[in-house]
């Protein structure tokens, strides 16, 4: 079964250790000191100027490659009691070689082209992260406290605590999550959901760290601790994400040093090979295997991922999908089955009226019917009042007093008759026609409610938990792909067949109860494969664990947020279609680069063997393709269209 856990995906394999070389702008300094060395050597005629110069390029230009080529080999080979060589000890190895020999500007010039695409490489992933983590420069600072007198003091948002009022003036940034308690405003909050239309936000209304105020002042109430709030989440999984390497990614790092290895093993044969038994000259020998050294290094192979999965993740950051790491975005596009949590997730949450019939003969007093109803409904405290009430149109206040009876439903009197509004059970005299529609609206999946008037049932009330708008859309794209949709649900099957028929589900498991959930997820991993969850409540961690991809909806519960391992930021379905597009890109270019930069090593080596290459030809052709790699891989910035 192909379970996984968080601390399994966050365990890094030796293999993926990586050391943070920070030397400051020194290599940059190096390197174009380097460059004007290298052009130097082109204006003096002395041959020993001109290796004296090259060699200096060799050493200020390549400073951080042999730096870390040396470094980062010996640190490795200790750390795995074994030959753990890199990249750039082979860079460093043919520049070398090729000075002994007398080429000192041809050394020069692999060390100048190779430590320009190395600065070039780590822009361009720089770029990617920063489109992430430029979220960090969001991160508020600064709070205006409401003092006991009224006043106001300026305090530094880690010191808030849970009850503090604060300010928030027009144009300010909302320094952490909390409710409002006066005012009025609309406020932007693409930083939380990637939504560019400000919401408009009254008293009762939650607010959060990092959004921006618009033209109205407030008063909110802190609710979180800074370190509980979305955003502090948000950054959480930016870290996240940014350490958590794609299985191809991980392939590669841990193929590169045995990689190195067999290169450097080929080249000392090579060398010793050729003249003594093809009677090749040593000064050939040695510089053909220079060239090899050059030519077969990985560096196009080593870029062919990571880039372009940051690029994805950075693509969809901006769009209110945070992915925990590349792993997870790299397998999104390989899953077979997907879950659905249904309320809150396939469905708004909340139900409305979708029916209001009365019987034939009381059509004429619908309208009062309706104002009596209301008129209940508003004292009552059941879940479904607001749906009610939000539905009826209302003509005439009155002010009734009702009676919330066990067995019997809300209870009230008015103008001399009883009024009585409960379950279908509760009542016997129902006519026939009401009945028949009952039983119709239960299939439907509908909850009924009657109403009578002195015990004699004369109208009804259906609501029901809406698909939202965008569910349809997304499981007609996930069929489209072959990907097997399932509906999870708690209430009865029927409700939950309802659902899935409007939104052309597969299949449908109902009353399941939480702990359940994820024993379902198994079943799907046994008879599908890799399976995602999608689902927004306390009740879906197990599953969203259990599951090869936890998918939370940011609206959701924390703890579900949590434990997922991808979060729609707005509960926006289509975020999770567009993420699956950009995961099948992803694949896509990954595996165009490693194919490309494989077919340019063979090429270039098979070149070199017959005699067809030279140091500086290999050096462009190697390092032109690790550039192309790159930034194929970055493509995946821009954004998909539907």
């Amino acid at each position: 079964m192909a379970q996984h856990t968080h601390a399994q995906e966050h365990d890094h394999s030796q293999s993926e250790h990586t050391h943070e070389h920070n030397h400051g702008n020194l290599p940059v300094v190096l390197f174009f000191l380097g460059l004007a060395t290298f052009i130097l050597s082109y204006f003096v005629s002395a041959t020993l100027w001109q290796n004296i110069l090259g060699t200096l390029t060799i050493f200020l230009s390549g400073y951080h490659i042999i730096i870390e080529g040396v470094e980062d080999t010996i640190n490795q080979t200790k750390e795995f009691k074994k030959f753990t060589p890199n990249v750039h000890i082979l860079m460093t190895l043919a520049a070398i070689g090729a000075a002994i020999i007398g080429d000192f500007r041809e050394g020069a010039l692999l060390i100048l082209i190779f430590a320009g695409a190395h600065f070039l490489e780590e822009y361009a992933e720089g770029k990617s992260k920063r489109e992430i983590t430029n979220l960090m420069n969001m991160n508020p600072t600064e709070a205006r406290l409401i003092q006991p007198d009224g006043s106001t003091k300026i305090v530094e948002v880690s010191s808030l605590v849970v009850g503090d009022k604060l300010q928030v003036l027009n144009g300010d940034q909302i320094p952490t999550d909390g409710k409002i308690i006066a005012g009025f405003t609309s406020i932007d909050e693409s930083s939380i959901n990637g939504e560019s239309i400000p919401a408009e936000k009254t008293v009762g209304d939650d607010v959060y760290g990092s959004t921006i105020n618009g033209n109205g002042a407030i008063t909110i109430e802190v609710t979180k601790d800074s370190s509980e709030t979305v955003f502090a989440k948000i950054l959480e999984l930016v870290n996240q994400s940014q350490s958590n390497l794609s299985k191809k990614a991980t392939k590669i790092k841990k193929l590169e040093p045995k990689y190195v290895t067999a290169v450097m093993i080929i080249v000392a044969l090579y060398i010793v090979a050729m003249p003594l038994i093809f009677g090749a000259t040593w000064y050939d020998s040695f510089y053909k295997g220079m060239v090899f050294l050059t030519v077969a290094s990985p560096c196009a192979l080593a870029a062919s991922d990571v880039p372009a999965t940051l690029s994805g993740i950075s693509n969809l950051a901006k769009r209110g999908v945070l992915f925990k790491g590349g792993s997870y975005l790299s397998n999104l596009e390989g899953i077979k089955a997907i879950a659905f949590d249904k309320t809150g997730t396939l469905t708004e949450g909340k139900p409305k009226v979708t029916d209001v019939v009365f019987i034939e003969s009381h059509q004429e007093k619908a309208q009062n019917y309706s104002n009596i109803i209301a008129a209940m409904e508003k004292q009552a405290n059941h879940p479904l009042a607001d749906a009610i009430l939000n539905h009826l149109t209302v003509t005439e206040e009155i002010n009734l007093d009702i009676d919330n009876q066990i067995g019997k439903g809300l209870v009230s009197n008015y103008q001399n008759k009883d009024y009585r509004i409960g379950k279908p059970s509760q009542f016997t005299q129902v006519p026939e026609e009401l009945a028949q529609l009952n039983h119709k609206l239960a299939e439907d999946g509908k909850t009924v409610v009657f109403f009578s008037e002195d015990d004699y049932v004369i109208g009804l009330i259906a609501m029901m938990d809406l698909p939202n708008d965008n569910a349809k859309k997304v499981i007609a794209y996930l069929h489209e792909q072959g990907i097997h949709t399932t509906m999870i649900t708690g209430d009865a099957e029927k409700t939950g067949q309802a659902v899935a028929k409007q939104l052309g589900m597969d299949e449908v498991v109902g009353n399941v109860l939480p702990e359940n959930k994820s024993a379902i997820v198994e079943e799907l991993e046994k008879k599908y494969g890799s399976t995602a969850m999608v689902g927004d409540g306390v009740n879906d961690a197990p599953a969203l664990v259990k599951a090869d991809i936890g998918i939370a909806m940011g609206e959701g519960t924390d703890i579900a947020i949590d434990v997922a391992d991808v979060v729609l930021m707005k509960n926006d379905l289509t975020k999770l279609s567009y993420a699956h597009k950009v995961s099948k890109r992803l694949d896509k270019v990954v595996m165009q680069n490693i194919a490309f930069s494989m077919f340019i090593v063979a090429l270039l080596v098979i070149l070199n063997i017959v005699g067809k290459m030279n140091l500086p030809l290999g050096i462009l052709a190697h390092e032109g393709s690790t550039l192309i790699v790159l930034f194929n891989g970055l493509r995946l910035l821009k954004p998909i269209k539907d």
